[in-house]
């Protein structure tokens, strides 16, 4: 038997069956709750449940039992046992999505298998978006490839410009074939803006952002306006690489650490040369020894869904609240894994 899903603040209902997630129901009815990794490790879809019940096949890893008995659930693993009246009160409010063409302004290389891309808008509109978010290149036959935006929202120079870190993906259509073909001047098909990644400067928690690959793009977007409003409360950001040559933004970060007295930068490599003076490890593990006690910071997380799941996991178990952790998994939300951004 079929229950009914109400989604309080969209003032929209659909039908949930016992043998499917909630999510995967809303999607199948074209509703757009949201959501970010779908494996539950990043708490983007988690809902208060207003009324109703849900269970789990296991306890996602973004939900602990006490939370769960408060009244939260996760929808991206959560089935309803009955009708559900359920809420999304922190989301943050977003530009609505639209499709549009964009021309290519500028291909150019950030390091071996990075290459950045500016696109430009024709139609005499900005460009708006939440830093955080993400726009899809449409592909037809192909489906969509996504990559988030790494540009304050707008260009201060120019409001109908984004910018956007890409990694290459052997194999991948967009990332190896296309992009290193793309030319000034061509046009692309995209919708934009997408997802519910972004700061909740509600929360106003001294702040640790991590990053792995690309993953710093949207960080750098939200960074970018964080910094320049200056009423945001200290931050910690610790990128992850293998080796330094993958730390392309390294030089703006550290100018950005060395102006602004409450922003700090610490890059992690993983397999670091001997002439590495910085830290080594995995960039989760860098966290916890620097900050052992997380209880009272916000979280962001954003890059490979294995990072993201690891460090959600010892994150939570080192006090942090997955009220206050939110993160943005490349690889599982960011259309076909053949051509991943992360």
């Amino acid at each position: 038997m079929a229950h009914r899903i109400t989604w309080i603040e969209a003032q929209c209902s659909f039908d949930a069956s016992p043998d499917e997630t909630v999510l995967s129901a809303a999607h199948r009815a074209g509703v757009a709750l949201p959501s970010e990794c779908e494996f539950g490790g990043c708490g983007t879809c988690r809902v208060t449940l207003r009324e109703g019940h849900v269970q789990y096949e296991e306890m996602p890893l973004a939900l602990s039992h006490e939370d769960a008995e408060a009244g939260f659930a996760l929808l991206c693993q959560a089935r309803a046992c009955s009708d559900l009246v359920v809420s999304t009160e922190r989301l943050l409010d977003a530009p609505t999505a639209q499709r549009r063409q964009a021309k290519v302004l500028r291909v150019e290389p950030l390091s071996g298998d990075v290459t950045r891309l500016v696109l430009a808008f024709d139609d005499g509109q900005p460009f708006v978006f939440r830093p955080g978010q993400y726009l899809n290149v449409l592909l037809g036959e192909l489906g969509a490839r996504s990559f988030s935006m790494a540009s304050r929202a707008p260009l201060a120079d120019d409001p109908a410009l984004a910018e956007f870190h890409i990694r290459r993906i052997d194999g991948g259509h967009f990332t190896h074939r296309r992009l290193g073909t793309l030319r000034a001047g061509e046009t692309l098909d995209v919708e934009a803006p997408l997802g519910a990644f972004g700061y909740h400067a509600d929360d106003y928690r001294p702040i640790v952002m991590v990053a792995t690959g690309t993953g710093i793009a949207p960080l750098r977007s939200m960074l970018s306006e964080m910094l320049a409003d200056g009423d945001t409360p200290p931050i910690t950001l610790y990128w992850g690489a293998r080796t330094a040559d993958a730390l392309y933004l390294h030089e703006e970060l550290e100018a950005l650490a060395a102006t602004h007295e409450d922003f700090r930068y610490v890059p992690v490599l993983s397999r670091a040369d001997a002439g590495w003076q910085g830290v080594r490890g995995y960039v989760q593990d860098a966290v916890l020894s620097d900050q052992p006690d997380l209880s009272e910071h916000a979280i962001y997380l954003c890059g490979s869904p294995v990072m993201i799941a690891d460090a959600t996991r010892s994150f939570v178990a080192n006090g942090a609240s997955v009220r206050y952790l939110y993160a943005d998994s490349f690889t599982f939300h960011h259309a076909p894994p053949v051509d991943v951004a992360a």
